[in-house]
């Protein structure tokens, strides 16, 4: 969907882009655009709620929990990937004046 390489960040996150942030406290940093770990229990996937018009999208992705900037999923081949492609696109498209 990104079109972007793969680049490992820390020893089990897969990210695609990066971008800057700044929150108000003053913290910044860089992050990958889109991205996803494997981990034993859950598939964690970064990025998904970060448009605005997520929120109808989430509810179509299929059985999954919600974080602060995490989807957690137990079974990929549970979620709609369509719906997933369309999450990516989106984040992909807030993220895109940021990028670096």
């Amino acid at each position: 969907v990104t079109g972007a390489e793969p680049i490992m960040w820390g020893p089990s996150m897969i990210g695609f882009g990066q971008y800057a942030y700044r929150y108000a406290s003053g913290h910044e940093g860089v992050w990958p655009r889109a991205a996803f770990s494997p981990r034993k229990a859950k598939l964690s996937l970064y990025g998904l709620q970060t448009h605005p018009d997520a929120g109808p999208l989430l509810d179509r992705l299929g059985p999954h929990t919600s974080g602060v900037d995490c989807v957690y999923a137990t079974r990929l081949d549970r979620l709609d990937l369509a719906v997933l492609r369309e999450l990516v696109a989106l984040s992909w498209q807030v993220t895109a004046a940021d990028a670096v």
